[in-house]
């Protein structure tokens, strides 16, 4: 017999045994658990729990973000009747590729057309520093002093992204929150040229099994000189010398100059994301 429902503290051993059989693929939520456990105030939203037999077998995290974890189709099922009789509250559904197509398709009759669907998002990953690419040596971690120098250039990288400003709705509390909280951490990177951005990089999600990077950005003007993959060469070489034995990204399957910067960077593709954006 399969039920779900909204898992509780008392459900934390299990989810964490969940999100270990695919440390690569979950690092975003697995990251979030590791710091609020299930508290759905803490989490930022609430965790979904699919039950077969009283064992939890499947995730889904409700947020933001909708991100099935570790699905089958009957939980992707139940997860989307969930989701519809809910409404929705999220941004975006993001996961693996596969999940994903089978929850949008279950979704898009109720909730409507999104603004875009990015279908297929290689998710690649790194065990070793980069044996092409040398870093650069410009890159380091952004300091506390330099967040009004950085956040331009993280807005600019989300808008053209995700092409909606981050600033959008609460005028960007919730966002230059985020930012402050990934420099705080030492998990923002950066080269500067006086006080213009030329390469930004951070480490998003970081668990003891795995790291993934996030917001990638090359200053318009210097692009085409390899600061991409000397940048991400240096983040890449602290992430695993400093936070997890394998870092992962996902990207743009349209992106083909990003997936061959990755390639030479040591990055091989591992699997796809897909991504619905609202």
């Amino acid at each position: 017999m399969a039920t779900t429902r909204v898992l509780t503290p008392a459900d934390l051993p299990a989810a964490l045994e969940v999100l270990d059989r695919n440390p690569i693929e979950n690092a975003f939520v697995a990251a979030r658990v590791a710091v609020a456990g299930l508290d759905a105030w803490r989490l930022g939203g609430e965790m979904w729990g699919f039950f077969e037999h009283g064992r939890l077998e499947a995730l889904c995290y409700s947020g933001a973000n909708l991100v099935p974890l570790s699905t089958s189709p009957a939980a992707v099922q139940a997860f989307a009747d969930r989701a519809r009789k809910q409404g929705r509250r999220c941004s975006s559904i993001v996961g693996p590729a596969e999940a994903i197509a089978e929850l949008w398709s279950l979704l898009e009759p109720h909730w409507g057309s999104a603004r875009e669907v990015r279908a297929r998002q290689p998710l690649m990953a790194t065990w070793e520093p980069s044996r092409e690419i040398a870093p650069d040596p410009r890159v380091r971690r952004v300091r506390r002093d330099e967040m009004d120098l950085l956040l331009p250039a993280c807005v600019a990288m989300f808008t053209e992204e995700v092409g909606v400003s981050p600033l959008a709705g609460d005028g960007g509390l919730l966002y230059r929150a985020r930012v402050a909280e990934l420099v705080t951490s030492g998990r923002a990177f950066a080269r500067f040229e006086g006080d213009k951005v030329v390469f930004k990089a951070e480490i998003g999600a970081a668990t003891e099994r795995a790291c993934q990077i996030q917001g990638v950005w090359v200053a318009p003007e210097f692009r085409g000189r390899g600061h991409s993959e000397s940048g991400m060469a240096t983040v890449v070489d602290a992430a695993l010398r400093e936070v997890a034995p394998v870092v992962s990204l996902y990207v743009n399957d349209y992106n083909a100059v990003a997936r061959a910067a990755y390639r030479r960077v040591g990055f091989t593709e591992i699997g796809a994301f897909m991504s619905v954006l609202f």
